[in-house]
């Protein structure tokens, strides 16, 4: 089971990206501040789960959290900042919207900027490690994934209902046959040379 709290004593976010290896749309981060010593068995990686799973936690979290918010970065910003910066600056966008401010801040992967002037920690898959992450890697795919679907409304023929962006094999192919939408990331290179 994951574990509810890093130093079980500091009001903790946790902080995680959806979107990140899209060829398309935004770039989606959420921060999640839970209760101290909460307790969600059904709390995972939002990889490790299913989309119906990931959307019944979601009304879970937004409910049971103490505070919450997510916020995006869009195609455009993230061609001119690069997607790294892109994703620090959605989860700085979303932790400016917490109340109460958190004391420390848990980030999954390996790199962030500091925020104001809150400590903040870097833990390598820690989505899987820590409920307040997992939190946010749930509400942050669910956000992207849900706004992606109403794009897809305006643009069918590239899947976004299916790969939300992503650059499965059919996308790429789409792409490099009728062109880029206003929702790609021009900076993005697509290929499909290694595909059989």
């Amino acid at each position: 089971m994951l574990k509810s709290s890093f130093t079980n004593q500091l009001i903790e976010a946790g902080c995680d990206e959806a979107g990140r290896g899209c060829l398309a749309g935004p770039v989606f981060a959420a921060a999640v501040i839970l209760p101290l010593d909460y307790i969600n068995p059904q709390l995972n990686d939002s990889k490790k789960l299913t989309s119906a799973q990931r959307d019944k936690l979601r009304s879970v979290i937004e409910s049971d959290a103490v505070a919450w918010a997510v916020e995006m970065v869009d195609n455009v910003e993230i061609d001119q900042i690069n997607i790294l910066n892109a994703s620090i600056l959605a989860m700085h966008k979303s932790l400016a919207k917490l109340s109460p401010v958190p004391e420390l801040i848990l980030v999954d992967g390996n790199r962030f900027k500091p925020f104001r002037e809150i400590s903040y920690q870097c833990i390598i898959k820690g989505d899987g490690l820590f409920l307040s992450i997992a939190a946010a890697s749930v509400l942050a795919k669910t956000h992207r994934d849900e706004y992606m679907i109403e794009l897809h409304k305006t643009f069918p023929q590239y899947g976004w209902d299916r790969n939300k962006g992503y650059p499965t094999l059919e996308h790429r192919k789409t792409i490099l046959s009728i062109g880029s939408t206003p929702f790609h990331r021009e900076t993005f290179t697509v290929q499909i040379k290694d595909d059989k």
